[in-house]
């Protein structure tokens, strides 16, 4: 009586737990739906990069390539496959140039892959709480929350990685259904065609086919191999190589062996039990049953995370280990819970089969309690707000990033990592408006490092910035043109971020253009770099420098805005500023600089014309 009295409050106690546990990934689902659906309100780049996305998809919307010719203008082109852009072209169609059906589309994607990493377990398992509980982890993780509803193409190809997988896993058993192998192949492609990192998960799945069937595996290699390089040739050919250039050979980026060291030690930390319970799952499988798919893909999966070293790489690159980390570690609990093992027989696993059923009953407290070390490892949420202000304050949270940002992520901070997760604010949204005002004072279009301005102000979208840097430092793109472009101030403003262009652009703006303002966005401080004087007024000024002897020289350049650019160009030229601004009664400005040993006079009166300067170089 005693012993059932026990096991019953075992059994309710076990069931608490796992019903607490499942509230909190509900909890982190409910959070991650509310960023989502702030992303979606905001009208700009929350994310580096997602207007050259949305770009992507306009040019697809009017039947043109984004694989293009880098060094004519508008400098533009894509480094990513054509899949993710070519299924929003509808929206554009229907609804214009906008973020928000991208960011729809993207999170709705990590839905579906939720689902199928649910569906898989509950197939392997039969053990709905746990299904369920997989697919909530995979969406809890910081990593996927992160990137899941951005409007980027990477969390869309790893739903169809993860969709190809589920399909394919159990065909060996089913003797090979023409239907589910063309379906599964079919995601594959499509993956692939979404995104180029997809191609680990290409190899795990060959990989599986040919321990299972060698010839069969074959047969329908050539195949898939055959469409798909159809698809590369004509789009190659359609493109005139540009599609080879962009999509492959730009992508060889400068290796950074610590990035990859801190995002995988970072991964590991906050993964740290799914991951032991999907290798001890793959462990069984390599030494006492048989490899299934699913431990063939994490493995693959966890090997390709070393391309996340890349430059311009980052946690993204863990979300498809992810998703087969939560398959196998749900599979994992479910047998455990089901006592669902088999053993050869031998003295040695006889004694483990005699465990089979004290271990099922620990289980049903174990389980629980790992997904909930694993949910309190993720914790993430907003810290500012009625609920999310209040909750935080609740459990003691601040903002890991100050001031900033206004939310907390116990990932921490490695390099790599992006520093998002945080709700847009109104604010940041007026901003984002009042730059794009800027934009509209000129006829002439604007050198951006994000699209959004260009597109709401009706301008064409000019370079891609981490494009024309992977093809630079490739020896692949000649910047003379966009140089000159710049020099000859063809952009009525320049907007820096990030400054994420090859050196000689980045000179090129600076000798030409000047910093005039500066607009905080989405904990981003926007640059606006307007024109200085022409050309050879510059050329002039340079000049001057090299000589001892006084000289006076008359800009066209407005006097107020020659006051911000000379000691912009001065600083540029490596004079240092030696007192501040002295004005007389003239209204002139006189100010002194320094620069090895030389002491430079710099007056800047106001003329009719503009503005005159006068330069006195003297020995200290």
């Amino acid at each position: 009586m005693k012993s059932s009295f026990t096991s019953q409050v075992w059994y309710r106690s076990s069931q608490l737990l796992l019903g607490a546990v499942l509230l909190l990934m509900i909890g982190y689902l409910l959070i991650y739906t509310v960023y989502a659906i702030g992303l979606m309100r905001f009208p700009f780049d929350y994310d580096q990069g997602e207007g050259f996305e949305l770009q992507d998809t306009i040019l697809f919307s009017r039947g043109e390539w984004p694989y293009r010719n880098n060094e004519v203008y508008p400098f533009y082109a894509s480094n990513y496959p054509p899949l993710f852009h070519v299924i929003l072209v509808p929206f554009v169609w229907f609804f214009g140039p906008a973020y928000w059906y991208g960011r729809l589309v993207a999170f709705i994607g990590t839905l579906i892959t939720a689902y199928a990493i649910g569906y898989a377990v509950y197939r392997e398992s039969r053990h709905r709480e746990i299904a369920l509980l997989s697919g909530l982890a995979f969406l809890a993780s910081n990593y996927v929350y992160h990137v899941g509803p951005l409007f980027r193409q990477h969390m869309f190809m790893v739903m169809f990685e993860t969709l190809s997988v589920v399909v394919l896993a159990q065909v060996a058993e089913q003797g090979w259904p023409r239907r589910k192998l063309i379906a599964g192949l079919a995601l594959l492609l499509a993956a692939g065609y979404t995104k180029q990192l997809a191609l680990a998960t290409s190899v795990a799945v060959f990989g599986f086919l040919f321990i299972r069937n060698p010839r069969r595996c074959v047969l329908w290699g050539i195949g898939f191999a055959a469409v798909a390089g159809l698809i590369f040739l004509w789009i190659n050919t359609s493109t005139n190589g540009a599609w080879w250039d962009n999509i492959i050979a730009a992508n060889v980026n400068t290796y950074l062996p610590h990035q990859f060291v801190g995002l995988f030690k970072q991964w590991f930390r906050l993964h740290a039990v799914l991951i032991i319970m999907a290798g001890i799952l793959a462990a069984y499988e390599l030494y006492f049953a048989r490899l299934s798919l699913y431990s063939v893909w994490w493995v693959f999966a966890v090997l390709n995370t070393i391309l996340s070293g890349k430059w311009g790489a980052g946690d993204s690159y863990f979300a498809t280990a992810i998703a087969a980390t939560c398959i196998l570690a749900g599979i994992f609990a479910g047998r455990m819970l089901q006592g669902e093992w088999t053993f050869g027989d031998n003295p040695m696993t006889r004694r483990l089969v005699g465990l089979r059923q004290p271990l099922s009953t620990a289980a049903r407290f174990v389980i629980p309690a790992l997904y909930l070390i694993y949910g309190l490892s993720v914790l993430h949420l907003p810290t500012e707000g009625a609920v999310f202000g209040s909750l935080a304050e609740t459990l003691g949270l601040e903002s890991s990033y100050g001031d900033r940002y206004a939310f907390y992520d116990s990932a921490g901070w490695v390099e790599g990592y992006a520093t998002i997760g945080h709700l847009p604010t109104q604010q940041d949204t007026d901003n984002g408006w009042r730059i794009v005002d800027v934009l509209r004072q000129s006829d002439l279009p604007a050198m951006s490092e994000e699209a959004a301005f260009s597109l709401h102000a009706d301008k064409d979208v000019v370079t891609n910035p981490t494009q024309l840097k992977n093809l630079y430092e490739n020896h692949m793109f000649d910047p003379t043109n966009l140089v000159a472009a710049i020099q000859q101030h063809d952009f009525s403003v320049v907007i820096f971020r990030a400054q994420f262009y090859p050196p000689p652009v980045l000179e090129a703006v600076y000798e030409a253009y000047y910093p005039a303002d500066m607009i905080p966005m989405n904990g981003f401080n926007y640059e606006i770099w307007r024109p200085g004087p022409p050309q050879d007024e510059r050329r002039a000024f340079l000049t001057h420098l090299s000589t001892s002897d006084p000289v006076t020289q008359i800009f066209s350049l407005p006097f107020e805005q020659a006051q911000r650019w000379l000691p912009h160009a001065l600083k540029h030229q490596n004079w240092e500023t030696q007192s501040e601004p002295q004005p007389n009664d003239e209204g002139c400005v006189t100010e002194t600089y320094q620069k090895s040993g030389l002491v430079l006079s710099a007056r800047l009166c106001p003329v009719a014309a503009g503005a005159e300067l006068t330069l006195e170089m003297d020995a200290p």
